[in-house]
């Protein structure tokens, strides 16, 4: 499988703490590849970087084999990268049918109305909700609003920030019935979750990411069967 996204020795630090240290994974054509962890164990940053929301220390980020490393955050979503935020991140103010244009903003061909309609078609409520304000929409509902702002980018590969946080349950299987249906349409996804359970249910392969390192890389089904990984992050013992 030929990688599409490759991060080579990807150092993050803040002022001089440094946070991510020497990450290297890669995300082929087609998989979801998820990193998974405990709160503050440089998931996010690393997202952030690949992004371009942030700089690197040191390492390299390569997309489709070009190196993107210094490319600015508006280029590289030129170049196919399309952030699902953490927090969802909508813009409160704008409807929900103009926040899914916002994420078009960069396309110049007339399949946006058609997309449109395959965002509504995933995320049906989005459809009712054309008109409303996405301040006023639920959690879950904010959720599924960017990740199809995110759809409409068209993106080579989609970067998904802890899609479960703050949501109920319930909320939380729509939602990843809809990471595994986008898995199944062929959308390259690397996900960042601490919902380590879920996380693995979808994913092709998996990295546990702890204190900026990453100490476990194997195919979902066998992190999810590992004893360390099971203890630390599947709440179950051995």
């Amino acid at each position: 499988m030929t990688d599409l996204l490759r991060v080579e020795e990807l150092v993050v630090r803040y002022d001089r703490v440094e946070v991510v240290h020497g990450v290297s994974l890669a995300v082929g054509a087609g998989e979801l590849v998820a990193i998974i962890g405990a709160n503050g164990a440089g998931k996010t940053s690393t997202l952030r970087a690949i992004a371009g929301q942030i700089s690197p220390a040191s390492g390299r980020i390569l997309l489709g084999g070009e190196d993107v490393t210094r490319a600015p955050a508006h280029e590289r979503a030129r170049m196919g990268i399309a952030l699902v935020p953490e927090g969802r991140r909508v813009f409160p103010g704008l409807s929900v049918d103009q926040n899914l244009l916002v994420g078009a903003y960069a396309r110049q061909d007339r399949e946006v109305p058609m997309d449109m309609e395959r965002v509504k078609a995933l995320f049906p409520i989005l459809a009712e909700r054309a008109s409303q304000p996405a301040g006023t929409l639920s959690g879950g509902e904010q959720q599924m609003l960017a990740i199809g702002r995110a759809m409409m980018a068209r993106p080579r590969i989609m970067l998904m920030d802890e899609p479960s946080m703050g949501l109920a349950p319930r909320v939380v299987a729509d939602i990843y019935r809809t990471i595994a249906e986008l898995k199944r349409q062929g959308v390259t996804i690397l996900l960042v979750e601490q919902n380590a359970r879920k996380a693995l249910q979808v994913a092709d392969r998996g990295y546990v990411l702890e204190a900026g390192i990453l100490t476990f890389h194997a195919p979902a089904r066998d992190l999810a069967v590992n004893p360390e990984v099971r203890r630390a992050y599947l709440g179950t013992g051995v």
